[in-house]
């Protein structure tokens, strides 16, 4: 969970109350948090000449994004005591009646073809608000934004820029500009030089180094805003005294744009000169669909069932009850029109992105209400069972235990040259799952096969006695672009046998126990004999095991395996074969890759066609 620290006596001034240490940790532990850390009694580092103030460090759920600033934690905490109502965010139209817009150009969807935009008028900042401020996109970046991939932000003193502006995306000698807090104009490409060693920048170079193409805003002026999502110009630099703040987020997440850019404006337009308002943007993206006034801050509403409030939390309150509950956790609801005393019409600030469904509504209920409050209940009945695929998996790994061969656990990553080249397979693109920017060339795909880590773990452990007897059952990755997420899991069951001799009936005798348990029967093709002709008694070969269900054994002829040395595994469960497997003595040139001197034999099957 995030750690957001706060000036102690600052935020007890914020919440109208002196607290002592354990007063304000259980007061944390009824709203959900916790009080981590009070420095208050600790040495405290000397900043210019002066001691810091005690601080509170308190540890905030990760989807409670507007917790993640001192003006969020003490907003929801004087909403929960009841010392302040929730505020009602509005839209407001500048006074000149014409919106600031933000116009997106094609190209743009190359790169990061979202963006969002707000403004902040008549803004009051002192240096510890402010300093809560870039704290706060600072938070965002690391948190939702997944160090912004997903969401970059930018903010910008409005009255040094003029709009309308631009969203665009420019080959990187074409950007040129001044960064942040420095002095020497650079374009894409120097830039890109310059920052590469910085420990705070350097991080985010990967996200569009390598694009022919960068996003950038310009201003009516061709003045860069910013280059997303690394710098934004040292032109619009905001600060103490900055009245306006022009706020602009590039994305590639439609959902988290707006989150993000909700976050930003409902925490800090209480610093406005008219509090909980904010000047809208418009975004005009006429070739995605994406033409609208941002941000959108209105509440969300929904109905929840009394019966399974109450049901979940053990109580029996009523709708009106409920309601002034839900309160406290800055939702306002009431009892619904409809059927008042059945269903609450529940009303979701946009400060509350992390409901998403009733059962949060039932948490925030049970938080209001006091957990240490609610009644005792005795579960005696429930759904919960292993996964079909996990009690498959365990049948497996308890005969191969019982067997004598011990499991083994390596990781799911594995180097490109493991998974394909050492095994003398070739990668045709269509089947590993790559990382997009590995920190090191030992992890780089997910792998597609168990054979390379059990491989590797024999190798870690060459001073072992021989012969090793080593199993894997766990999941392997494939790309599928029929599925939402482009990949699938496949759950495969593998062994290895390393010794003096190839092991080879080791494996094949492993092979049969697990399909024994299976209760999966071996077919054979020499099940009948006929009488020829001349009456003489001979032997012919007849595939009889064509409409039965069992497995059965083909030579292959692979790289992966020693000539004359393997076979694949087939299988027919219901009428329908398949191959799932392959078994067989490892090539030497595999052993010469992975630094093995004796042989070793391998099994791997696909166990999720017995599901």
């Amino acid at each position: 969970m995030p750690t957001i620290s706060v000036d102690k006596y600052d935020l007890y001034e914020a919440l109208g109350q002196k607290y002592t240490t354990p007063e304000f940790e259980e007061l944390c532990f009824e709203f959900g948090i916790e009080l981590d850390e009070d420095t208050e009694n600790e040495e405290r580092p000397i900043v210019n000449g002066v001691q810091e103030p005690p601080q509170l460090k308190i540890e905030i759920p990760a989807n409670r994004y507007d917790m993640l600033c001192f003006e969020g934690i003490a907003l929801m905490l004087n909403i929960f005591r009841g010392k302040q109502p929730t505020p009602n965010f509005r839209l407001v139209q500048p006074a000149s009646g014409d919106l600031h817009t933000i116009t997106v150009l094609e190209d743009t969807t190359k790169v990061r073809p979202l963006v969002g935009g707000a403004i902040l008028r008549n803004i009051k900042f002192t240096q510890k608000s402010y300093e809560s401020f870039i704290a706060l996109q600072d938070k965002l970046h690391a948190n939702l934004a997944r160090n912004r991939t997903l969401v970059a932000i930018g903010t910008h003193d409005l009255d040094t820029v003029k709009g309308p502006f631009t969203y665009e995306a420019r080959p990187p000698k074409d950007i040129s500009f001044v960064p942040l807090n420095q002095t020497k104009k650079m374009n894409g490409e120097e830039l890109m030089a310059f920052y590469e060693k910085d420990r705070h920048l350097g991080r985010y170079l990967h996200i569009i180094k390598d694009k022919p193409l960068y996003p950038v805003i310009y201003d009516a002026n061709r003045v860069v805003c910013s280059l997303p999502p690394i710098i934004n110009g040292d032109h619009s630099k905001i600060g103490v005294n900055t009245k306006n703040v022009f706020i602009e987020c590039t994305a590639t997440d439609k959902t988290k744009l707006e989150i993000v850019v909700n976050m930003m404006v409902t925490m800090f337009s209480v610093y406005a000169a008219e509090p909980f308002t904010v000047e809208p943007v418009k975004i005009i993206s006429d070739h995605n669909g994406e033409t609208r006034i941002s941000p959108n801050l209105t509440p969300r509403t929904t109905t929840v069932e009394v019966d399974y409030l109450n049901g979940c939390l053990g109580l029996s309150e009523s709708a009106e009850s409920i309601s002034k509950l839900l309160s406290k956790m800055a939702l306002t609801a009431k009892p619904s029109s409809e059927d008042p005393n059945s269903l609450i019409e529940v009303t979701i600030p946009p400060t509350r992105a992390d409901i998403l469904q009733r059962c949060d509504i039932m948490e925030d209920l049970g938080i209001a209400y006091g957990f240490n409050k609610l009644p005792r209940i005795s579960v005696t009945k429930t759904v919960g069972a292993p996964l079909t695929l996990n009690k498959l998996a365990d049948i497996v790994r308890l005969e191969c235990g019982m067997a004598g061969w011990s499991e083994v656990m390596p990781l799911i990553l594995c180097s490109h040259d493991e998974n394909f080249a050492w095994l003398n397979r070739k990668d045709d693109g269509k089947t590993a799952v790559r990382l997009a920017n590995p920190k090191t060339a030992e992890y780089q795909i997910v792998r597609t096969s168990l054979i390379p880590g059990l491989l590797k773990t024999i190798r870690e452990n060459k001073g072992h006695s021989v012969p090793m007897r080593i199993f894997e059952t766990s999941d392997v990755v494939y790309k599928d672009p029929t599925v939402e997420r482009k990949a699938r899991n496949e759950r495969h069951f593998a062994a290895a046998w390393y010794g003096k001799t190839s092991g080879f009936e080791e494996v094949h005798g492993l092979l049969d126990r697990v399909m024994a348990m299976l209760r999966q029967a071996f077919l054979t093709h020499d099940e009948g004999l006929t009488t020829a002709p001349d009456k003489q008694i001979d032997f012919e070969v007849t595939a009889t095991h064509s409409k039965r269900d069992g497995y059965w054994l083909e030579p292959v002829d692979e790289s992966t395996f020693f000539p004359g040395r393997a076979a694949a595994i087939h299988v027919r469960l219901g009428g329908k074969t398949a191959r799932i497997g392959e078994f067989g003595i490892l090539h030497p040139s595999v052993l010469e890759n992975f630094d093995l001197k004796y042989p070793v034999s391998t099994l791997e099957v696909n166990l999720e066609v017995f599901l």
